[in-house]
């Protein structure tokens, strides 16, 4: 993507079912699930660069011993900061007691860190706070085991204002509005609640206070807390957590917005926020993977018992179609495949916008992720070759010189722009110094003939400041005919407010374009006046969730239009050959991408009543001249 914006966040959870002598004795250390957790992580680490943390529980200790620990760093390498700092506390140990290495059970004992259940987290936060204090985990502690909750996820909540309120009304005092605290407090009252009715219930039955323990454990009704906890939450999540005496449990959102995959066998349960972790650290098929549904839980006892259980009713189905295009990693194989028909999908028109000329066109792409479109639009542009020779072959009046230039004829692929990685952290402090970002890219001379179209493919175009600043202006050096930039994603027009921080409107060059488009047209004024009214009226009689007024903005343009428009915007007085810019189109995306009809960000439908509230308050910032978050 050139253009950088917030990741989401990866979570991790491993629950061993063995103990820990089983894995020493089977792979040669007590450490198995340290280890695999830092794979998880650091495989993740695409989803997530400013934070990491790590949470683990020990099972059976005794009182007074420790049996939960926690770790998090916001270095600039925090998953290597947090596994450095965890072996070398492992490593003093053991040092100091060599004998503990051929026991993995007094190991657990003397060592922080090593339990049966882990949960690890890497963040990208999207609200720009870095310190130590917005790292997950999370933990709420309790002198209860029952009672302690250490909860992290991939999530974001779109009423965090209302879920602050209700927990002020159960009579709390949170101390402070963020969406981390306010879901954790609102798990933790329930939990709070279902303990003490529990014990209740066992001090009649007439279980003493040491007995109750085990029986808590026992009719600790997890999915029962989750429904009640959840009830109101508006938002998009993959929510994991992990209760002080061993039951965890990760929810899914009811529209499926945040991913969440599991895979159990009789060794461990391991759950992750995408697939091909699973399958590449434990090396288990594909098929044994499963996806959790949407509003539900995968609850795992202490016992090692483990249900999918219903928790919120599920809504349409919505799952981010981000992920697909440019979030996860793309050696998944249903990702791999649907990347490449992305590609495949932009082809047509790529061959109308070079005239059918392929003959004088080099095909390129930004790198990195863009790499898997643009082998799908290349196989598309050889498919195309092949029809043609196959149509000349069959024709009854075959032009033999025709079809000897179709079969020394294929598509020109050529590494035009290479990324300077080391430049790009050295301009991140000073976005201001142009001169610098234009440098951002490489490109490779020589291979770009003055009579060449040049198509380079990217994933997605949200700003379009690279592109403006550096791209454009590093391929108009080549001199081409003209430049081609293919999107393999629609046009960004609305801010997502499920986990990726793209939260104001003026910040998108397609919002840029429609707001130009009607400047030119004489109808600026009337509509935003228009906009901005229906979304004070929405605001007023409180049903602000029910219709995105925003799409209105777009309505009178077709999408060739806004394309045009965005073209004309990034393209500055210096660059000398034509440029168009193409989109792929909503319909597209869903062909490409069947299964995940998330589409919000291009569309402007929603998948949650708050989408349509943070739209129309994003609007209403913009129309205020206030540049800030609208949720």
């Amino acid at each position: 993507m050139s253009d950088a914006i917030k990741h989401e966040c990866g979570i991790a959870l491993i629950r061993l079912k063995k103990p820990l002598a089983y894995y020493q004795e089977k792979y040669g250390t007590a450490l198995y699930g340290i280890n695999k957790m830092y794979l998880m992580m650091e495989k993740q680490h695409n989803r997530g660069q400013d934070g990491a943390g790590f949470a683990s529980i020990k099972f059976d200790m005794n009182q007074g011993e420790r049996y939960i620990s926690r770790i998090r760093s916001c270095e600039q390498q925090p998953i290597q900061d947090v596994f450095n700092q965890i072996s070398e506390r492992i490593q003093e140990v053991i040092e100091e007691k060599p004998a503990l290495l051929k026991d993995a059970e007094q190991l657990k004992h003397e060592v922080p860190y090593l339990g049966e259940l882990m949960l690890g987290h890497v963040r990208y936060g999207t609200f720009g706070k870095n310190s130590i204090e917005s790292v997950h985990p999370f933990l709420r502690q309790n002198n209860w085991m029952h009672r302690n909750l250490i909860v992290a996820g991939n999530f974001n909540m779109t009423n965090v204002n209302e879920l602050f309120e209700n927990l002020v009304s159960l009579g709390q005092h949170p101390k402070e509005r963020a969406d981390t605290i306010t879901v954790m407090e609102k798990i933790g009252h329930f939990l709070d609640d279902a303990v003490a009715k529990i014990y209740k219930r066992l001090k009649k039955e007439g279980f003493n206070k040491f007995e109750a323990s085990p029986q808590i454990a026992e009719r600790l009704n997890l999915a029962k807390i989750l429904r009640k906890a959840a009830k109101n939450w508006d938002g998009g999540y993959a929510m994991a957590g992990m209760l002080g005496h061993g039951d965890s449990f990760v929810l899914r959102d009811p529209a499926g917005i945040r991913p969440a995959f599991y895979c159990e066998n009789d060794e461990m349960v391991v759950i992750a926020s995408e697939r091909p972790v699973i399958q590449t650290v434990f090396n288990v098929p594909i098929e044994s993977i499963k996806e959790l549904d949407p509003g539900h839980a995968i609850i795992v006892k202490k016992s090692g018992k483990v249900s999918i259980e219903p928790v919120l009713r599920p809504l349409e189905k919505k799952s981010c179609s981000f992920e697909r295009i440019y979030f996860s990693r793309g050696s998944d194989a249903s990702i791999y495949t649907e990347r490449k028909n992305l590609g495949d999908q932009l082809f047509p028109q790529v061959l109308e916008a070079i005239s059918h000329d392929l003959k004088n066109t080099v095909f390129s792409y930004i790198p990195n992720t863009a790499e898997t479109s643009f082998y799908g639009l290349v196989g598309a542009a050889q498919k195309h070759l092949q029809t043609q020779i196959t149509k000349e072959i069959e024709s009854d009046q075959m032009d033999k010189k025709r079809l000897k230039a179709l079969l020394n004829l294929s598509p020109r692929i050529e590494k035009i722009a290479i990324k300077d990685a080391k430049l790009r952290t050295f301009i991140t402090a000073d976005s201001s110094r142009d001169d610098l970002v234009a440098h951002v890219y490489d490109i490779t001379y020589g291979v770009v003939k003055p009579s060449d179209n040049l198509v380079i493919v990217d994933d997605s175009i949200v700003r379009g400041t690279t592109l403006r600043k550096s791209i454009l202006t590093m391929l108009n050096r080549l001199s081409p005919k003209q430049i081609v930039v293919v999107s393999s994603a629609p046009q960004i027009r609305y801010p997502d407010c499920y986990g990726i921080d793209m939260a104001k409107l003026e910040d998108f060059i397609a919002f840029q374009a429609a707001i130009a488009l009607h400047e030119e047209n004489g109808t600026l004024a009337t509509t935003l006046d228009t906009i901005y009214a229906n979304c004070q009226d929405s605001v007023a009689n409180e049903t602000a969730e029910a219709e995105n007024h925003v799409k209105a903005l777009y309505a009178p343009f077709a999408q060739l239009e806004v394309s045009n428009k965005i073209a004309q915007l990034l393209t500055h007085s210096s660059i000398e050959c034509p440029v168009k810019i193409i989109f792929q189109t909503i319909e597209g995306l869903h062909q490409a991408c069947p299964d995940h009809k998330g589409d919000w960000y291009f569309s402007g439908d929603y998948p949650t009543p708050g989408g349509n509230r943070v739209v129309n308050r994003a609007f209403m910032n913009y129309y205020e001249g206030k540049s800030e978050r609208a949720y």
